[in-house]
This record gives structure tokens, sequence and C-alpha cells, in this order.
């Protein structure tokens, strides 16, 4: 082999793969003891040297000074291992940079699609979206930019399987934390967060600077700064909610737009009986279970809701059912029955026949002359003793 050919060949693969020469001094080494090997067998001490600067080659077979020279089979053979650990190499240094990248947010391109899986291109390596970890809903096609979150890497083989995902709540916390400095600063904390990936994402942040508001801070100016990450999650509602360390408190918050009446905690079974007005109930619910399914898991409680029968909604619809007798009920023993009413005059209740009646019976009433006043009334005649006596 020439030396400059072999300086050439290290300084190529450390360029574009990113290797260290020193490993591919290595890997040359390793490939040729190998080939020195297979020609003097296994039983003879050899040992090759390669010279960093100039590139020569010194091989020693039981201590005798050999020059370098080998087979179609041996050349091969040294090249193959020569290959493998160069692939090696490259894996490792792969895997220990994506490590380091561990949960967090990466950006590629689609470069093609199996099977539902979207296959990335991050630069030296491929990434995999799989069907499991996208949002339900959305589409890509080959060429299509991408961010999803890292949440898995380790070793295939000779090669780095690296696994993204854009379905899980992490992804949602490192947009905030792009999206709002005073998260990445550590001014303001995401306690909890939950998600239904494609549906909604409820989130309880806290700040710990008292002139900090943190739902300000995370909507940002004319809701610049969540637009950017609802944009980036093709139209998921985003719930921002302040953290409490109460249970009452965060449950209610959790719940969410909904108004809540009253909470009853059972503390032994860890569930909350929550009530709400009627028109209220299925705001709390959410679509198919899931604004209650989140709620319960950002505020870490079971949560039963039910609508509340004292409320005002429900006290206000049932004091609107009549209170008359339904039509055709039939009257109490020993009443009048009542007269229809004459025709042409408006249809109405037993009780407005009645007081038409009262109406009239009055003027007759008073008409009466006093001397046909009823059996029992006081006369005017006057009593005997109060007659004075003839002079």
């Amino acid at each position: 082999m020439d030396p400059a050919d072999i300086l050439r060949f290290a300084d190529v693969v450390h360029r574009d793969r990113g290797i260290e020469k020193e490993i591919v001094f290595s890997a040359i080494e390793q490939g040729l003891l190998t080939a020195a090997r297979k020609k003097h067998g296994e039983d003879a001490v050899i040992e090759v040297r390669l010279d960093r600067r100039s590139g020569d080659i010194e091989c020693l077979v039981n201590g005798a000074n050999r020059r370098v020279e080998f087979g179609r089979i041996a050349a091969q053979t040294a090249r193959q291992v020569m290959n493998q650990r160069i692939r090696e190499a490259e894996r490792d240094k792969h895997l220990d940079e994506y490590n380091r990248r561990l949960d967090s947010i990466v950006t590629g391109s689609i470069q093609r699609i199996e099977s539902g899986n979207l296959i990335v291109n991050m630069g030296r390596v491929e990434g995999i979206v799989p069907r499991s970890e996208q949002i339900r809903g959305e589409t890509f096609k080959v060429g299509d930019r991408i961010r999803a979150f890292l949440f898995e890497v380790r070793p295939m083989g000779q090669r780095v399987r690296i696994v993204l995902s854009r379905s899980r709540p992490d992804f949602v916390a490192k947009l905030f934390e792009l999206e709002v400095p005073e998260i990445a600063d550590g001014v303001i904390v995401v306690r909890r967060i939950e998600r239904e990936a494609g549906y909604k994402t409820k989130l309880a942040v806290e700040s710990l600077d008292t002139k900090v508001d943190p739902i300000g801070a995370c909507v940002g100016v004319r809701g610049s700064r969540i637009r950017n990450i609802i944009d980036e999650l093709n139209g998921e509602k985003v719930d921002i909610l302040k953290f409490e360390e109460q249970p009452e408190l965060m449950i209610a918050t959790a719940l969410k737009p909904a108004q809540i009446n009253s909470i009853t905690l059972n503390w032994d079974d860890n569930v909350a009986d929550v009530l709400v007005d009627e028109d209220q109930l299925s705001l709390a619910i959410g679509r198919r279970g899931a604004n209650v399914r989140l709620a319960s898991r950002l505020a870490d409680w079971e949560i039963n809701i039910g609508g509340d029968p004292t409320s005002a909604a429900a006290q206000a619809a049932s004091s609107a059912a009549p209170d008359g007798a339904a039509e055709g009920e039939a009257a109490p023993e020993g009443a009048a029955p009542s007269e229809p009413p004459p025709e042409g005059a408006p249809a109405g209740s037993a009780d407005a026949t009645a007081d038409a009646t009262e109406e009239a019976e009055a003027p007759a009433a008073a008409e009466a002359p006093a001397s046909e006043a009823p059996a029992g009334a006081p006369t005017d005649t006057p009593d005997p003793e109060e007659t004075p006596a003839n002079g």
C-alpha cells in the first residue's frame, strides 16, 4: 500500500464521516494484522505498525521484519475488517452524539414512507417516526420538513436506531420551552402536562417569580407564542392552566372551561365527586370524555362528574312546570262542575273562569236593598231603655 494513499484515505474518512484519524489508522492496522495471520498462520507472533506521519507500514513476524505483501484473499479480508471497524466507530460516534440530544426536538426531512412509518433524513443518520408516535389525522409526503421529539437511541447492528415522536406530551413541553424564554430560563415551570394527541393538551404551569404571569407569558402578546405551537400541532387545542397545590382548586382548574358547583373528595379511594349545572355537563366531560380524562390525569384524582339537582338551572326547569290540574282531570268530590267558557272567549284554565264568575256576582250583591238583609242580621230598632220618658 502506498503511504500517501493511506494518509489520504484517513483524511477523507475523517472529513466526510467525522471519525478521528487515530481510529482510522487503528482500523487499518487491525485489517493488515488479520490478513498477515491468514498468510503466516495463527501460531505466528505478528505485529503491524503504521506510522501516523509518513504512512509507512512495518510488519514483524516472529520478531523478523517482513515486507507487506498479501494475496487477493488476504487483501480482501484486510479491507473488510478495516471497513467494519470504521462503521463501528461511526456508529459509536452517532450513538454518543444523539444520546446527548435525547429528550430534545430535532428537525429533518421526510426521505421515504414505509408501511405508514416516516423515515426522516437527519443528515448523517436516519430517524424513524412510527405510526403509533404520529398525530392522528396529520399527513406528510416525501420532502416535507418535520420536527419531532427524540426519545430513544439504541445501537442496531452497525447502525443507530433513532426513534422520534410527535404524539407524546414531552413534544408539546419542549415546544413551549423553545417558544417561551421564561420556561427555558426556569422562571416558569411546567408542573404537569397531559395530552391526547390530535384533540387537546392540558398543562399546568407555575411562576417562581411573583411578578411574572405564567399564563400570560405562555400565551404571548396577542397570542403570538401559543399560535406558533398550535400551528406546529396542526390546530390541536392547548389549555394553559395555573398549577394549584390544593386538590379542590386543581380539579376545578383542570376541568375548565366548565364551571364547577361543588367538589367532594374521598381521600381513601382518591376519588373526587364533582357536581355541575346541566348545561355545563357536556362541556366538563368533553368530546368522548377526553376533557375529564385529561383533567383526572392532570389532577391525579379519579373524577366522577354529575348534574347538580340543587342548581339554579334545575330549579328553574322544575318551576316552569304547570301548577294547575291537567286537562281532563276529574274535579274533587263535592265541587261544582265548571261551565265551559262562552263562545268567542279565549280558552283558559278553570281558575280564570271562577275569577270571571266572582267579578260578575260582586255588583249584584252591592245593589241589593237593605230590607232584604239576610236573616239574623241586626236591625235599626232602638232599645227601650234608651227611649226618653214623656213629659
